[in-house]
């Protein structure tokens, strides 16, 4: 009976693993972002890279709609100086909520949302999407390298091969990341298309890493604080599982091995 169950569990398994790598379709590369892993980081300056590259070229049609304008002075972040985000959110045009009227950001207002194109907004793209779920589909690899959501959008900025065609009056392009192969986004990303003010070389690669680690960040602007608190709840739960043992010992030290007549 147990032999039948454990065969049934492995089938159903590996069938849910298939399933999962065919759903995922395009092809995904892992990244060693600096964020990964249970003691990973964001790179302040490749966030001031990434929010760059989103400035100057993403936002031209997607919107962060649910990022506040001043999570970009936080710690953690792109750590922007105050007087920076003040300059940063005078570029945006918002509706007041009292009035109707439209009136330069602040930083307490959120990014503007991006209507016109009709593109995806990206505040929560790293996270709605996967690039990958480990071996069979079981989520191994998420807790060492994430849900592949980063990896995801490099892709996607990188995936375009160059060729094009036409259907029902829409030009789409060739992407190997997509599902379909084919992506109706123009590439939206080319060599030295912005210029980095740290002297980073402005590559195609480069600027898809570092949109895409700031793309992570506006999805989980908490995470580093999540993993310190994650790190030291471990650290106590080792402690109290050596406390009780100890405790255990001497408890029942004294009556180990006392045989009852």
């Amino acid at each position: 009976m147990l032999r039948k169950i454990a065969i049934t569990a492995v089938s159903a398994l590996a069938l849910a693993g298939g399933a999962a790598r065919a759903s995922e379709g395009g092809h995904v590369e892992d990244i060693a972002f600096s964020f990964e892993g249970p003691f990973g980081t964001f790179d302040e300056h490749q966030l001031q890279r990434g929010l760059q590259v989103f400035t100057e070229v993403c936002s031209a049609c997607h919107g962060l709609k649910f990022v506040p304008i001043r999570s970009l002075a936080d710690e953690g972040g792109p750590h922007l100086p105050e007087d920076q985000v003040r300059a940063y959110a005078k570029q945006f045009t918002v509706v007041d909520k009292e009035t109707g009227e439209e009136r330069e950001a602040k930083p307490s207002d959120n990014f503007p949302r991006n209507t016109g194109a009709g593109a995806p907004d990206l505040s929560l793209m790293a996270k709605a999407r996967a690039g990958f779920h480990g071996p069979y589909g079981l989520g191994i690899n998420q807790f060492f390298k994430g849900i592949g959501g980063p990896e995801y959008i490099h892709a996607i900025l990188t995936g375009y091969s160059g060729e094009e065609k036409d259907e029902a009056g829409t030009t789409f392009y060739e992407n190997h990341a997509f599902s379909t192969g084919w992506i109706a986004m123009p590439p939206p990303l080319s060599d030295d298309l912005v210029t980095y003010q740290d002297g980073t070389p402005a590559t195609t690669d480069q600027m898809a890493r570092d949109v895409s680690a700031f793309l992570m960040w506006t999805a989980e602007p908490k995470m580093m604080d999540r993993k310190q608190v994650g790190f030291v709840a471990v650290l106590f739960l080792g402690l109290l599982t050596v406390l009780l043992y100890l405790t255990n010992k001497r408890i029942w030290a004294p009556h180990k091995g006392r045989k009852t007549s």
